[in-house]
């Protein structure tokens, strides 16, 4: 796993391009700051060793990450699409809610369904309908994880992931456009996901 240091001075704006990652370090960030996406899709993870790079949030625009409340190891900032955040915003208070907090519940949440299928299928409904969008025939994701990023999203195997994925793609509920860095996948299935609110 790589990363490369966000500089402990606060930094108005911040621009990864798409696959690269900072680690965010609590000890070097005081108080209640935080980073605030501005443009863009991120994942947040845990670089611990002992939880190998385990996702705890997606964030998009307007979303924060308060340093203050972050594992004593720090977490990691990984761009998924290209990405802009700040990191001298303070903390928004809106009515207590805490965009990587919601993300971790409903990644727990998705863990504890009975089978792989049920569980890939939560993963891609909820990330479609946080961070994806209605286009015509299809439902898009406008960014791509690894069949092995499912496989720890899920809780199964890159190889799990990877058969499941392949028999989505064969009833045509899952598209992968060549060239593209989107995913597609067919409004049905995304909206008789388990857990679709």
């Amino acid at each position: 796993m790589s990363f490369r240091f966000l500089p402990d001075d606060p930094i108005s704006s911040v621009r990864m391009p798409t696959g690269q990652s900072v680690l965010i370090d609590p000890a070097s960030r005081g108080g209640t700051s935080c980073l605030e996406v501005i443009e863009g899709i991120a994942r947040v993870y845990c670089p611990c060793e002992e939880t190998e790079g385990m996702t705890l949030a997606f964030l998009q625009g307007g979303d924060q990450l308060r340093t203050d409340r972050l594992c004593s190891e720090g977490v990691c900032v990984e761009a998924l699409t290209p990405l802009i955040f700040k990191s001298d915003v303070e903390a928004n208070e809106v009515q207590g809610f805490d965009a990587v907090n919601e993300w971790t519940l409903q990644l727990l949440r998705i863990r504890h369904l009975g089978s792989a299928e049920q569980r890939l299928q939560a993963l891609l409904a909820l990330l479609v309908n946080r961070l994806g969008r209605r286009c015509g025939d299809w439902c898009d994701l406008p960014f791509r994880l690894t069949h092995e990023r499912i496989g720890e999203l899920i809780g199964s195997t890159r190889v799990t992931s990877t058969r499941l994925i392949s028999r989505l793609r064969s009833a045509d509920l899952l598209s992968v456009p060549s060239g593209e860095p989107t995913l597609r996948l067919a409004p049905t299935f995304v909206e008789s996901a388990p857990l679709a609110a």
